[in-house]
């Protein structure tokens, strides 16, 4: 086995590297730290994530067997917050609900046409025996 420190960037090809950038800057306030002529990179706050976005218009929101990726809140009262968030950075909202009481969850459509998760997990312990998901959250792909 080798080590890494996980998933660490997630690369999506976009119609307009501007327009994306400004779009993920302003619904997650992620920072743009690399920027060339076909494509930028953004990192998100806390976790060091980063987003590279390349201009490839043919390739522009197709998702490659992706269903979505996903970005997790610090405290569940934030949901709205990002709700208004992505609307008014020219995204729209799919789905908007909770998982279980005291997790909330949204689903959007960036606008490259790639869907993405905004969800706030309940602390658990580490348990390294796998769980049974519940259907609703097996069908969204998360355990």
């Amino acid at each position: 086995m080798i080590k890494t420190f996980g998933l660490t960037h997630v690369a999506l090809a976009v119609r307009d590297v501007e327009r994306a950038s400004a779009f993920y800057q302003r619904i997650l306030g992620a920072v743009e730290v690399y920027r060339h002529d076909t494509f930028a990179q953004l990192q998100t706050p806390g976790a060091r994530d980063v987003i590279v976005l390349e201009r490839d218009v043919k390739r522009a929101g197709t998702r490659g067997g992706i269903a979505h990726f996903g970005f997790r809140l610090q405290r569940p009262k934030d949901i709205d917050a990002a709700v208004r968030a992505v609307k008014k950075a020219g995204g729209r909202v799919r789905e908007h609900g909770e998982f279980v009481p005291g997790e909330p969850y949204l689903f959007a459509i960036d606008p490259d046409g790639y869907e993405f998760e905004i969800w706030y997990e309940l602390p658990t312990p580490v348990d390294p025996r796998p769980r049974r998901a519940s259907r609703r959250t097996a069908r969204r792909g998360r355990l």
